[in-house]
């Protein structure tokens, strides 16, 4: 088990090194990555938002069944959705009255699986 460990903490330190030796221009690319990474993290970063992105992740929801699934009203639900609609997480359709809301970031629906995978899913004790 320790020989594992070793193993694992010396493919640390060469992945460390490896990003120390890269190219300027990598780590350009590489800290515009971080930050795009980091605007993603930061519009999830909020309850509200989350429960939304993780009610879209099964399908369409008009702001009404936001709005009764959140238990939140109707402007505090809207103000979440901008924010979504601004970081391009979401898009929205309208249909007469009614507006509708999706995911419309592939990243996001690919996020709310790990957070569902890591937080919600149900475990098997071992």
């Amino acid at each position: 088990m320790k020989q594992g460990n070793i193993d694992r903490d010396a493919e640390k330190v060469d992945s460390a090194e490896a990003i120390i030796m890269t190219h300027p221009d990598e780590l350009e690319q590489m800290a515009e990555n971080a930050k795009q990474a980091t605007d993603f993290m930061k519009a999830m970063a909020h309850e509200s938002r989350l429960m939304i992105l993780c009610y879209l992740s099964s399908g369409e929801k008009s702001v009404m069944e936001l709005e009764e699934l959140l238990a939140l009203r109707q402007p505090t639900v809207s103000q979440q959705l901008a924010r979504l609609r601004l970081e391009r997480l979401i898009t929205a359709r309208r249909d007469g009255k009614t507006i509708y809301y999706s995911i419309a970031d592939d990243r996001a629906l690919k996020m709310m699986e790990v957070v569902y995978g890591m937080f919600c899913e149900k475990k098997e004790p071992s």
